[in-house]
């Protein structure tokens, strides 16, 4: 009952879409004629250039591009399938499964995941500030909710300096600006961060094993005293507030580091700079790779967007010397960026995610 209900509520959102097709002149109808994509922070530069690239190049609408945080733009790609609904969902991490099976749940069950490059998550300060340098333990004791403490049990977390955590870091006030929880470069910082740095802890080690949701709690939550601050889903804010806050550090995407190299700095993690090679080889600690998921049911009724994705995994585009290389993404092996491009091409679905 509920899987046929769902089918005619796509039936119909299709005959939407189809209105919309058919009025390609701006949408008089209710419809829309231009592509919609939404989501990621870090990857909205990357698909506002595709889509000034794709205007330019066919003449039809300016694609519509959203930066609402990669769970809020998958959140409302996986509405369900219409005129209403994003064509295109970007990503700073991979779909969670149980985002996938919201997405199904909804009618939304094809769709495309499309790997478009790399990106490094880095931690930065103002050009003039001293120089850190990140290892081991660093940043579970610095911005975790609870570090242990005498004893063995766990406490709130008492360090206010770096130089606390670590006696090799400046003795400069805690204060990172990061991302807020419905981005997808929040969840990066934990899993790739956060994480592995609370692993570097004995204590935090065993309980990895015996314990994994207690760890994944533990290494997950972070501080709500000031020390780490949700600085919004504009990473280019955090860089502003980086010059005008002494003593501040900022968690961002590498792309906006490249962008702004005349007022910020990175900073080591274990001894590696970011860089697009130690970024895409995953030599540098924090890096990751960027998607973009496609709502196939959208192919063919919205005017132009299996072009439009076409364009993003193009060697122009997305390949070595492209034009989002310009922009800070780091590519794909060229014969990686040929397999996405398969699976652009053939509108290959996804599975479910593990």
């Amino acid at each position: 009952m509920t899987r046929t209900l769902l089918a005619a509520a796509s039936a119909i959102a299709l005959l939407a879409l189809g209105a919309c097709g058919d009025d390609q002149g701006g949408g008089s109808r209710g419809g829309r004629s231009g592509v919609w994509a939404a989501g990621s922070s870090t990857v909205f530069p990357f698909t506002t250039r595709v889509a000034e690239n794709f205007a330019r190049g066919s003449g039809g609408a300016a694609p519509r591009v959203e930066s609402l945080g990669t769970g809020g733009g998958i959140q409302a790609f996986c509405k369900g399938v219409g005129p209403d609904t994003p064509d295109i969902a970007n990503a700073s991490r991979r779909m969670k499964k149980s985002e996938f099976e919201l997405c199904r749940n909804n009618g939304v069950t094809e769709i495309v995941e499309l790997k478009i490059g790399y990106d490094g998550l880095v931690v930065a300060t103002a050009i003039d500030a001293p120089n850190y340098r990140f290892e081991g333990d660093d940043f579970y004791l610095a911005l975790a909710k609870e570090v242990p403490g005498p004893g063995g049990a766990f406490i709130a977390n008492p360090n206010r300096a770096w130089n606390q955590v670590n006696p090799n870091l400046p003795a400069t006030r805690i204060m990172v600006y990061g991302p807020p929880p419905t981005s997808g470069t929040r969840d990066s910082w934990l899993e790739l961060a956060m994480a592995p740095s609370a692993e570097a802890v004995p204590q935090l080690a065993a309980l990895a094993g015996s314990d994994p949701g207690r760890f994944e709690a533990l290494a997950h939550t972070l501080r709500e005293d000031g020390a780490w601050i949700d600085a919004g889903e504009n990473d280019n804010a955090i860089v502003q507030t980086l010059t005008r806050t002494p003593g501040s550090i900022g968690a961002f995407g590498y792309s906006f580091l490249e962008q702004n190299s005349d007022k910020v700095k990175a900073h080591s993690v274990n001894g590696v700079m970011p860089s697009p090679e130690t970024i895409a080889s995953g030599a540098y600690p924090i890096s990751r790779s960027m998607f973009i998921y496609v709502k196939k049911a959208h192919i063919g009724v919205i005017p132009g967007l299996k072009e439009f994705v076409l364009e993003y995994m193009s060697d122009a585009a997305a390949g070595r010397g492209g034009y989002l290389q310009d922009r800070g993404l780091v590519p794909l092996p060229a014969a990686d960026l040929a397999a996405q491009r398969a699976l652009a091409s053939a509108l290959t679905p996804m599975a479910s995610p593990e």
